[in-house]
């Protein structure tokens, strides 16, 4: 077997043959080629067929995916201990001993297993603390009674036929459906983890599962139930959750307007996601007078006109990544791009969308915030104006979010004068 041409590159980062001659003179087949179109349609990875070879294109996602003999691996800019750093915080990962974490385990093999190595460490944490337990009931024949006689199920039956007595008990196991979705979790992370130990540590814990816990597939509905029945008695599962829910996801592309998705030959997690969660929990945690709302709606926005929406659509629902409250009042708009905009240059489409934000703020103001690493990046703004009369309509400025600077404060410890630096800095990325 012809080994697959492997390239690694960063996020935002573009290939061509051009500029690595491996991806010249190679061409997709049609199941490669059909993945492609899928994943540029997402907006996960442009991959292009030339008439030279191939072009690639990355985009916000990050790991490692496979398309036919060529292998993609893309990298993170941050750093692995700043990286991990960082998801910990927004994701509520506690800080426990990775095994990794004394080796190049990401620039090896890929950002899946960072995630890996953290959901492996948390399950071996649950396990080491007694699992969740809960009283399920059932009904069967013992001969010796446990809880409830089932007196329908005797009258049923015409009477006691036998040395036993149906009963309804309820024993306290181990077989629930935050276990059964760990086990499937770390099934599912033996599968994709490209480090050999992470896969052996993945299948171990998952063999400490086998005797007493059910398997399940996981899916949104596993998900969105497992969601409903999460409460104080388990809170420790919840970073456990998050990460495995995190595997699940990254490896499916979603089609817009379908809660279907199909599952790809790798592993693609979306960073703007991530810098979206770090940014709520931050602006959440130190704006104590204010309201941050995620994903608020605005309503009444955009509407059809009467009379004039001929396929009776819903009117669209504009919603920024945050709107902070005061009271009712909005008193700013935000929007998360995990985009470098200090290094690169800003989309007309990010443009567009936050000047339609912007016109709806009592300051006709609407702000971008952006990851950097350079601790230089100065906010700038740019004018909406009528065209005609030359008249300011709106303002949308560019923020930068320093990560550095964010790391610092996120791991300072605790005490009044930390307390106020972050408040101050959380002021700063919703004001200005």
């Amino acid at each position: 077997m012809v080994a697959p041409t492997s390239i690694t590159l960063s996020e935002w980062e573009e290939r061509s043959p051009d500029s690595d001659e491996r991806l010249s003179s190679l061409v997709l087949d049609a199941q490669a080629r059909q993945l492609a179109e899928d994943l540029s349609g997402a907006m996960m990875l442009d991959v292009t067929e030339l008439r030279t070879g191939i072009s690639v294109q990355a985009y916000s996602h990050v790991g490692k995916i496979h398309l036919g003999d060529l292998e993609i691996t893309i990298l993170p800019k941050l750093k692995q201990a700043s990286l991990l750093n960082l998801l910990r915080y927004a994701y509520g990962f506690r800080k426990l001993r990775l095994f990794s974490e004394s080796s190049q385990l990401l620039e090896k093999a890929g950002f899946e297993d960072l995630l890996i190595s953290q959901l492996n460490a948390e399950v071996a944490e649950l396990i080491s603390r007694g699992l969740h337990r809960n009283y399920i009931p059932q009904g069967e024949y013992l001969a010796s009674p446990r809880g409830r006689i089932n007196l329908q199920q005797v009258a049923n039956d015409g009477g006691v036929v036998a040395a036993c007595l149906p009963c309804i008990h309820h024993p306290r196991i181990e077989d629930t459906l935050l276990n059964r979705v760990l086990l499937a979790g770390l099934t599912l992370a033996g599968g994709i983890a490209a480090d050999i130990r992470l896969r052996r540590e993945s299948r171990r814990l998952a063999a400490t599962f086998v005797d007493f816990v059910g398997e399940i597939r996981l899916d949104a509905t596993v998900f969105q139930c497992l969601s409903h029945r999460m409460n104080r008695l388990t809170v420790a599962y919840e970073p456990a959750i998050s990460l495995i829910r995190l595997l699940y996801e990254s490896q499916g592309v979603s089609f817009e307007g379908s809660e279907l998705a199909r599952r790809i030959p790798g592993f693609l997690f979306d960073m703007n996601r991530f810098f979206q969660a770090l940014l709520s929990r931050f602006l959440g945690e130190h704006l104590p007078d204010y309201t941050v709302r995620d994903e608020f709606r605005l309503r009444d926005m955009m509407s059809y006109v009467p009379k004039f929406n001929p396929r009776n659509r819903r009117s669209p629902s504009p919603r920024p990544d945050f709107v902070v409250l005061k009271g009712q009042q909005a008193e700013s708009i935000l929007d998360a791009k995990y985009r470098d905009l200090w290094e690169r240059s800003l989309p007309r489409d990010m443009l567009y969308q936050l000047a339609i934000y912007a016109t709806i703020h009592k300051k006709n103001v609407a702000t971008i915030l952006y990851p950097t690493t350079d601790t230089k990046a100065t906010e700038a703004r740019v004018d909406v104006r009528d065209p005609l009369y030359g008249t300011d309509i709106a303002q949308v400025r560019l923020r930068p979010v320093i990560l550095d600077t964010i790391e610092q404060l996120v791991l300072s410890e605790t005490s009044a004068k930390a307390s106020r630096q972050k408040a101050a800095y959380a002021r700063w990325l919703a004001f200005g």
